[in-house]
């Protein structure tokens, strides 16, 4: 049994510990503020760029004969991105993201095809190379606040992949954001466009309908505005996937320190609680020790 003095050690201990954890739910409450903001700017431009481009697909009788809109015959190797953070102590955040990456990757092997993981963030690439996995290319330092000079760095190393036959099709895993306790894992293919998700069946339905309620003239012709939108396409679709991981791993965060000083507390109760009955114990015996010395002396 712990003595009276150990017990108010670790009473001492959770308390600086939830001091702790309280600071950091603090800081990751305000950086969420801050990247919710971002996303809600981002999101219009991101969806209008998005319809644009389907617009445009649509409309082009020929896709123009560009190397990052050539659709490979064969699909032997698949570039995976996984956009994790550079730091923990945020609970499932960054886990869940590996785990899924690692699900496709045996999918693929199911189906006779190879992996080439890229990933973003320390925990990503740390990981990936526990395992002991090939690592194409790595981008860290910046998943707190993202630029969109940091998404266009991993847009064109994706590119140059795609366009050196490096790889025959790439694939995007992150976190996206919904409420500050609501994340969820989104798998997106973003190379070539004619099996990205940008060409998928609500994006074709949608401008379908678009186009029964209007008549839309293209100028230049919709080739040419196609091969113009694809690069912004996809830096603008990493610059969001990059912003929605930041959110979700400020609310992620967020949670898991909330949680922890939750816990704290309650040890902290049951501690004290405890403390307090040893106290009251050894009182006890103290009186009684006196009452039976006083006996003793009659």
């Amino acid at each position: 049994m712990a003595s009276l003095k150990d017990i108010r050690g670790r009473i001492s201990s959770f308390k600086n510990m939830r001091k702790i954890t309280r600071a950091m739910e603090m800081v990751a409450a305000a950086r969420l503020r801050r990247a919710e903001q971002r996303i809600e700017h981002l999101r219009p431009y991101a969806d209008a760029l998005r319809r644009m481009t389907s617009r445009a697909a649509q409309a082009a009788e020929n896709i123009p004969n560009l190397p990052i809109l050539e659709e490979k015959e064969q699909v032997e190797r698949v570039g995976i991105l996984l956009v994790t953070g550079d730091r923990g102590l945020a609970g499932p955040f960054n886990a869940q993201i590996i785990r899924a990456g690692n699900r496709r990757a045996a999918e693929l092997r199911a189906e006779g095809q190879q992996a080439l993981w890229y990933a973003s963030g320390r925990r990503g690439v740390s990981s990936l190379t526990f395992r002991g996995l090939e690592l194409g290319g790595s981008w860290t330092g910046f998943t707190d606040r993202p630029a969109f000079a940091d998404a266009r760095a991993i847009a064109d190393g994706l590119t140059a992949a795609y366009v050196d036959d490096k790889v025959d099709r790439v694939e995007v895993f992150y976190n996206g954001f919904i409420s500050a306790v609501r994340q969820e894992v989104r798998h997106e293919t973003l190379l070539p466009l004619q099996q990205a998700d940008v060409l998928g069946e609500e994006a074709a339905e949608e401008v379908e309908d678009e186009h029964r309620s209007a008549l839309w003239i293209y100028e230049p012709d919709p080739e040419e505005i196609l091969a113009r939108l694809v690069p912004d396409y996809v830096e603008i679709s990493i610059f969001r996937a990059l912003l929605e991981s930041t959110a979700s791993e400020h609310g992620a965060r967020m949670t898991a320190m909330r949680n922890a000083s939750d816990n704290a507390a309650e040890l902290i109760d049951d501690l004290t609680l405890e403390a307090n009955r040893q106290r009251q114990a050894e009182i006890t015996q103290e009186i009684m020790e006196v009452v039976a010395g006083a006996e003793g002396l009659r």
